[in-house]
């Protein structure tokens, strides 16, 4: 693994907004902006040599326009490309796995027209071994950001997300919120009653704040708001990413041969959320 961030690059307007995205975390962060096309040969019916021809006019084209944009108003970032060849999920998934974060254009799955695309950088979000950030088109100002939001669970192995997110917030001198959403106890879902448990929401909050303490010992310097919620955490966390600078979710290792590798929350909020999304990897 190397020391960067990695784009992919599709010439997409989400393409375009995760460029300008990542430029903005790789200057952040000192180090160099790698610029990834990825040519799918499995969908080509070209020849072997119409193909070679093809994909060095089109990579060529594709990114110099990335490049371009990346280094607007960043003159000491070091930036380099690459055009790579094969299935564009499983290629940029092994790419995403050379580098610290992985950078992808997303569209939400209820657009048809973003239906593969939104695929694709899902399909990489739920299997890389790296944190995978998915920006939207409408992220017009990589610069203009808010806070940072986490949303964890307390008994998942929460560290890599309190560490990405408290990093985040570390080099960016913004503020972080720490979310659980909680929900009623069994005995009340059966019973029919939905009123917010307090003595169980005091046990979550007291978790919560022992959770973030030996991170605030790391990063004294973050300011760190702590809140534990009663309702739906798709909801709550989609509400809280509202002008948010990035949402950051974990996912844990799912064992299924086929279908999608996110579990169904940061599935949903990658839907939802208004924010550029960071999916950290908790296994």
């Amino acid at each position: 693994m190397t020391a960067q961030v990695m784009v992919g690059v599709n010439g997409s307007p989400e393409s375009l907004a995760a460029v300008a995205w990542a430029a903005h975390e790789a200057a952040l962060r000192h180090v160099p902006l790698c610029l990834l096309h990825v040519e799918d040969w499995t969908a080509s019916r070209e020849t072997p040599g119409e193909l070679a021809f093809a994909v060095a006019s089109r990579s060529e084209a594709l990114l110099r326009d990335a490049l371009e944009r990346a280094c607007q108003g960043r003159p000491l970032l070091t930036v380099t490309t690459r055009c790579d060849l094969g299935p564009a999920a499983k290629t940029l998934r092994r790419a995403a796995d050379e580098a610290d974060l992985m950078v992808l254009g997303s569209r939400t799955l209820g657009e048809v027209a973003g239906f593969l695309l939104g695929s694709v950088s899902q399909a990489v979000a739920g299997k890389a071994g790296q944190p995978v950030v998915l920006v939207r088109a409408d992220l017009t100002d990589a610069s203009a950001r808010g806070g940072i939001v986490a949303g964890i669970g307390l008994w998942d192995r929460s560290d890599p997300l309190l560490g990405f997110a408290f990093a985040e917030a570390d080099r960016r001198g913004s503020e972080l919120r720490v979310l659980h959403c909680w929900g009623p106890a069994p005995s009340y879902v059966s019973s029919g009653a939905m009123d917010p448990d307090e003595g169980l929401g005091q046990r979550t909050a007291e978790r919560l704040a022992e959770l973030l303490r030996p991170w605030r010992r790391t990063y004294p310097d973050v300011r760190v708001t702590p809140e534990a919620v009663f309702g739906s955490p798709v909801s709550r966390l989609s509400e809280a990413a509202r002008g948010a600078g990035l949402l950051a979710v974990g996912r844990r290792r799912r064992k299924l041969p086929l279908g999608p590798h996110l579990g169904h929350v940061a599935h949903a909020v990658i839907n939802h959320s208004t924010a550029p999304v960071a999916v950290v990897p908790l296994d």
